[in-house]
């Protein structure tokens, strides 16, 4: 009986602290694999990121349905699809967060060995130049023929909405999470941290969204792990701790 009782309480415990027996049918994720179709996205050696992330998605949705999660792709094959397409879905269903994947790149093909990292976005303006270029690479395809004042007006609709604050708080707890776990086995992997910036991609949806940068496909050692099974699953079991934390912590702060 003592035995028994012991059991029960480690159960209960595990479930309380969001652990093993956490019900999460009702959370439903939709994730995007960037560019796709015409559109490859960076290209260097051969490689497309619009096929690298498209593995990775794939990986994903299978790491969120062993937890328990329902998962919806706004793309699950070479195929493009336009902004309003993109983030419509995640409204239309209702999903708890979105999650768009990409691959980095740089232009100077000096330093191609040199930048490296994972990065994880929230929507926001900012000042800083180099998150400017990386949304400006990933909003080309998107935005083709609208004028500067449309996509101001785009980004300043949406930016003092509690939306902002969510996607934030959920940036930081996937790319604290990616980080934790990618580093067990890719101990040198580069931490490019939380930032804001203005991806495009983010603007529709009216929920918690976020676009994770899962490494630079310019860099060789990084391209490599890119296309690789296990560093996909890797990426993919951080983003899912990730969501967990959040999605808990934000359950505790209202109330159930």
């Amino acid at each position: 009986m003592k035995r028994y009782l012991t059991v029960l309480a480690a159960v209960w415990f595990l479930v309380g602290c969001g652990g093993m027996g956490v019900d999460r049918s009702d959370d439903l994720i939709v994730i995007d694999a960037g560019h796709g179709g015409h559109d490859g996205g960076a290209v260097c050696a051969g490689k497309c990121e619009k096929d690298a992330v498209l593995q990775i998605v794939k990986e994903l949705k299978d790491a969120f349905e062993d937890e328990g999660y329902r998962v919806y792709l706004t793309r699950g094959s070479d195929r493009f699809l336009t902004l309003g397409e993109r983030t419509r879905i995640a409204d239309k269903l209702n999903a708890k967060v979105f999650i768009s994947i990409h691959a980095n790149a740089i232009a100077d093909k000096s330093k191609f060995e040199k930048i490296e990292g994972i990065e994880t976005y929230f929507l926001q303006k900012t000042r800083d130049a180099r998150s400017q270029r990386i949304a400006a690479k990933e909003n080309a395809a998107v935005l083709q023929g609208a004028d500067a004042l449309s996509k101001n007006v785009i980004i300043d609709s949406v930016l003092n909405g509690p939306k902002i604050i969510e996607s934030n708080k959920l940036a930081i707890d996937v790319q604290r999470n990616i980080m934790q776990n990618v580093k067990k086995e890719y101990p040198d992997t580069r931490n490019g941290g939380a930032k804001p910036a203005p991806f495009y991609v983010l603007v529709g949806a009216s929920r918690p969204s976020i676009l994770v940068e899962t490494g630079y496909i310019t860099n060789t050692k990084e391209r490599q792990r890119l296309f690789d099974r296990r560093y996909q699953q890797s990426l993919a079991q951080g983003i899912v701790k990730g969501v967990d934390r959040y999605l808990d912590n934000r359950k505790k702060e209202l109330g159930f």
